[in-house]
């Protein structure tokens, strides 16, 4: 990882998870363990309901930032049961997590969607955490580099040159979500340098130099830092191993560098 240009970041998706009550308790135990790390940022997205509380206590704190888990791409309107990219700045969410596989393939929102968020994510001044990746059947058919070009070709058609940098990419292969399965490192490694190859033949090379690329997919304590070693990983969106503030931390104060 080539740390001098990116800032590595480290991100939980908390899911459908954490009452109010709850989210308040892992804050109040994670903030400490975590208020002497440097050289990263730190994401906490709390489901909706607990956005507000999660947002007044992360104010304080200089070095972790609020994450939405998904937005709808209109500012208002009759769309019930979405949130829109204002609603979320209210609470001081800084980043929002879109085309997560589970938005993909349980409730199937489509690229063409997934687009539309990011467009209007980066006219708010949300940072998006863009994810791709290949479920298991499209591995297996040698099908990982096509799939990874049409989801990146999709997320980035609405989104200029100088607005890419803004972008994060979390490569999370499907068949390694909740399934205790990671990607070997040379599967991570291979992926991440061909997301990297499309970044770069696609926008300024500086511009392409500056996004980073995340791996998610069974991150845990015993596991993040070998791929946080490898060099094209910058960073890592974290599912059920974020969900208790010893774990996460863990995580949190991996090597980089």
């Amino acid at each position: 990882m080539n740390s001098s240009k990116r800032k590595p970041v480290l991100a939980a998706n908390w899911k459908m998870y954490k009452t109010v009550a709850e989210t308040r308790d892992f804050l109040k135990v994670f903030l400490p363990l975590v208020n002497n790390l440097s050289e990263r940022e730190v994401v906490i997205a709390p489901p909706f309901t607990a956005l507000s509380a999660a947002g007044e206590i992360i104010k304080e704190s200089e070095l972790v930032s609020l994450a939405a888990q998904n937005m709808y791409f209109e500012q208002k309107g009759g769309f019930t049961g979405e949130i829109s990219p204002i609603m979320l700045k209210e609470f001081g969410v800084k980043w929002v997590i879109l085309g997560h596989s589970e938005r993909r393939h349980i409730f199937g929102e489509e690229n063409s969607l997934i687009a539309l968020k990011v467009k209007t994510a980066l006219e708010n001044d949300l940072l998006p955490i863009l994810c791709i990746g290949e479920k298991l059947e499209e591995r297996e058919a040698g099908l990982t580099n096509e799939i990874l070009e049409k989801q990146l070709s999709a997320g980035f058609s609405e989104v200029g040159n100088q607005e890419a940098g803004k972008v994060a990419v979390a490569y999370e292969p499907v068949w390694a979500i909740g399934t205790g399965k990671t990607a070997t490192p040379d599967q991570a490694q291979d992926a991440h340098i061909h997301i990297r190859s499309w970044l770069t033949g696609h926008f300024d090379s500086g511009i392409a130099g500056q996004i980073r690329i995340l791996y998610g997919g069974s991150v845990k304590p015993e596991n993040v830092n070998e791929l946080m070693a490898l060099p094209d990983v910058d960073g890592a969106l974290v599912g059920g191993a974020s969900l208790k503030p010893g774990s996460f931390a863990q995580i949190a104060s991996c090597r980089v560098g």
